[in-house]
């Protein structure tokens, strides 16, 4: 909370309400993650601009105030964000009763079941880096079809040519280890 002193009482305040609740407070991704029953529910955090409260389990909660987005558009298939950008923007009894609503969904166990994975066509300079690289293109190779689709995704994310670049080169070392692009994230 002490890096946060832009929303530091905004942070509080969401917080106090958060604590009326039976959720236990973890530390996960560098941030308080509040848990029911080892299951994330809830966690908040400022930014530049804003402060936000997000479900980890959003996508099952009803909105009738429409206050929740899914941050990526239709890539957040499960995260539900509700953003502030005053103080004022907290409706206590509002949120009383997502947060009541978001454990109310865990008690029922309620989950998002993942279609299937769309997978990607191969960037056009991915493409070329491999044909100029043999032992680059064996360990490629060597990986599941969803890795390789996480490197596909990671290239084809980046709008401008140099960042594509720079992603490309950044890759090259964890392909050549013959690892996937979020391996280092896996138990």
């Amino acid at each position: 909370m002490d890096k946060q002193s832009k929303w530091g009482e905004e942070l509080l305040i969401l917080r106090s309400i958060i604590e009326e609740f039976p959720l236990e407070e973890t530390t996960k991704w560098g941030g308080p993650v509040f848990t029911y029953q080892q299951k994330n529910v809830i966690s908040f955090a400022g930014f530049k601009d804003h402060f936000a409260l997000w479900f980890f389990n959003g996508s099952h909660l009803v909105d009738p105030a429409a206050v929740l987005t899914a941050t990526q558009g239709e890539k957040t298939k499960n995260l539900r964000q509700w953003k502030f950008t005053d103080q004022s923007q907290i409706d206590k009894s509002l949120l009383r009763q997502y947060i009541q609503q978001a454990i109310n969904i865990e008690e029922k166990g309620l989950k998002l079941i993942p279609g299937k994975k769309e997978y990607l066509s191969i960037p056009a300079l991915f493409e070329e880096a491999l044909k100029n690289d043999p032992q680059l293109k064996r360990n490629f190779e060597n990986l599941s079809a969803a890795k390789k689709n996480e490197y596909y995704e990671y290239i084809h994310e980046a709008k401008q040519e140099k960042t594509k670049v720079n992603r490309l080169e950044k890759i090259k070392p964890i392909i050549l280890s013959g690892k996937g692009l979020y391996d280092k994230y896996k138990k």
